[in-house]
């Protein structure tokens, strides 16, 4: 299974009265780290964007650990939890400078034809990208 890495230092603007990072932002970095797995896995998202293909989420979640603050660094790890060649759930955990788990997550995703929303099969478009996926995807 293939954990890719991002790291990254919490902004101002990403707190919240408490001074704490606000719970929307982890959603904004669950997607920084997947675009570096994709990356890692030799992907571009934005290359498939231009052929007319999106991914929109259309599932969900996220479960807060221990808070972190402005000023403090970030380690989103990143994985493909689950994938069928239709649909891909990434895993996330994202760690505190110090090495405390702060948040855990998973998003789950579908390619679609960006005109017509209507899905479209990974395998069948993109069998390179699908072949990669399944030979990084978490195995049981």
């Amino acid at each position: 299974m293939l954990v890719s890495t991002k790291e990254i230092e919490v902004r101002y603007a990403e707190t919240d009265q408490m001074g704490v990072v606000y719970h929307a932002n982890y959603l904004v970095w669950m997607e920084l780290g997947r675009t570096k797995l994709i990356q890692d896995l030799g992907y571009n998202y934005a290359e498939m964007e231009k052929d007319g293909i999106i991914s929109p989420v259309i599932d969900i979640e996220a479960s807060y650990k221990k808070p972190l603050r402005y000023g403090e660094s970030a380690t989103i790890k990143t994985w493909i939890e689950e994938y069928d060649g239709f649909r891909v759930t990434y895993g996330y955990e994202i760690y505190t400078g110090g090495g405390d788990l702060a948040v855990t997550g998973k998003s789950k995703h579908v390619c679609v034809k960006q005109e017509t929303f209507r899905p479209i099969s990974i395998k069948r478009t993109y069998p390179d990208w699908h072949q990669a996926y399944e030979n990084a995807k978490k195995t049981e």
